[in-house]
């Protein structure tokens, strides 16, 4: 177990690297009206490069020491079980758009795993997206990926 440990640290090392890579090649300083598209990308990279470093770490003292492995299989499962809804939101995402996408995702969330009354989670379900929208689309005027709703509204 620790050898796939130490496997997708490094694998999570290489992908930090491709993106501090790709982020000094569109730019990753400062200019004079504010960062490039590569510094925020870059720092992000940063990050997972010494992440990924410390997790080999821990995986390889885990290794010499002899301890069990990083996870159990509840805890795998607790893991699969926030990692499905996630996966199933990122493929939503391009047949629906973000924001239902997001909709049903925070709503499912909150029923499902926070046992929220659903009047409740219905309120934050769909006042999320509406925030994230006039958020990107009307004051930062960044589109984000719509689908079909959206078309139909107009937007």
């Amino acid at each position: 177990m620790v050898t796939v440990e130490v496997v997708v640290a490094l694998l999570f090392v290489a992908l930090g690297a491709v993106v501090i890579i790709d982020s000094v090649r569109v730019g990753a300083g400062w200019a004079d009206d504010g960062p490039k598209a590569g510094y925020f990308p870059f720092y992000v990279g940063a990050l997972m490069v010494v992440a990924g470093i410390a997790n080999v770490l821990v995986a390889m003292r885990r290794r010499w020491l002899g301890s069990g492995p990083f996870v159990s299989r509840a805890g795998l499962g607790h893991v699969l079980h926030v990692l499905v809804p996630t996966a199933i939101f990122a493929a939503l995402i391009a047949l629906v758009g973000l924001y239902v996408a997001a909709a049903i995702f925070i709503g499912w969330f909150m029923l499902w795993h926070g046992r929220f009354r659903w009047y409740g989670a219905a309120t934050v379900a769909l006042g999320v997206p509406l925030v994230l929208f006039l958020v990107f689309e009307r004051w930062f005027l960044v589109p984000l990926p719509k689908g079909p709703l959206e078309v139909m509204l107009g937007f």
